[in-house]
């Protein structure tokens, strides 16, 4: 009994050894070659710390901007009866004052892609790197081939995987856990989230986004367009939701603020 335990767990261990491996071989990538940082070059540089900001704003953090597009970004998004019915239920609901964002818990996608703060765009062979100031946040977009995993861990920012279209920069997105979003709407984990990035000038950079959901939308759901301002002498800044945290929860469940200074000298 004792050999065949032991070559159970030798088989079991070979087993997860394979596993491992075959999933490391998976995501293995070749390192880049000359070529490939030759055909980057002639991509559009994309590369910077970009803003949103309304086009009369001026200054870091001016507020977002979205241009509402005509094929429905000005318009509630047409929700199936079952959707409808969960969007009903969920506006029924007093709002908890004491919720995931108010803990500091950043939104998903698509909603960090609209926050009030720079974002960096980096671009490498085979992967477009965005670096988002709002509570340090990074996503990253395979534009090495590969397909959209048809069985993705759910995620903040959900996988995404991005082909070039002559200029454009055609970004889909999938796999996406239960937080903060930024939608009005309730979404399944069919949802699926398309992006285009374009240059509209040297310095100026759009983003249209649109959402597909088989169970919860009729159609396509389109939120228009983003247009950030590339700031050619800024850095992102570190940004710790958590650090001079000054919110509070009372036994109530009313929120407030705490506007005392914790640093300031004693009287």
């Amino acid at each position: 009994m004792l050999n065949a335990g032991k070559i159970l767990l030798g088989v079991i261990a070979g087993l997860l050894f394979f596993g491992l491996t075959a999933a490391a071989q998976k995501t293995a990538r070749p390192a880049p070659a000359a070529a490939d940082w030759a055909a980057l070059a002639k991509l559009p540089d994309f590369n910077g710390v970009w803003e949103v900001a309304p086009p009369s704003a001026t200054g870091r953090g001016a507020g977002p901007a979205r241009a509402r597009g005509v094929a429905g970004g000005a318009a509630a998004p047409a929700l199936t009866p079952a959707y409808a019915a969960k969007a009903l239920a969920m506006a029924s609901q007093p709002k908890a004052e004491d919720n995931q964002s108010a803990n500091c818990l950043p939104p998903g996608m698509p909603g960090i892609m609209s926050q009030p703060y720079p974002i960096e765009v980096l671009l490498t062979p085979g992967q477009v790197t965005i670096v988002i100031e709002a509570y340090t946040q990074v996503r990253h977009i395979y534009t090495d081939g590969r397909a959209l995993p048809d069985d993705p861990d759910p995620a903040f920012f959900g996988t995404s995987v991005g082909r070039w279209e002559d200029n454009t920069l055609v970004v889909e997105t999938v796999g996406f856990a239960e937080v903060p979003r930024g939608l009005s709407f309730p979404y399944s984990r069919k949802m699926r989230i398309l992006e285009r990035f374009r240059l509209a000038d040297a310095d100026t950079l759009t983003i249209e986004t649109t959402i597909a959901d088989p169970e919860a939308l009729k159609t396509p759901y389109s939120m228009g367009a983003s247009t950030f301002k590339r700031h050619r002498s800024w850095t992102i800044a570190e940004y710790i939701c958590e650090e001079n945290n000054r919110n509070f929860v009372d036994e109530k469940g009313k929120a407030g603020i705490n506007l005392a200074n914790p640093e300031a000298s004693p009287r």
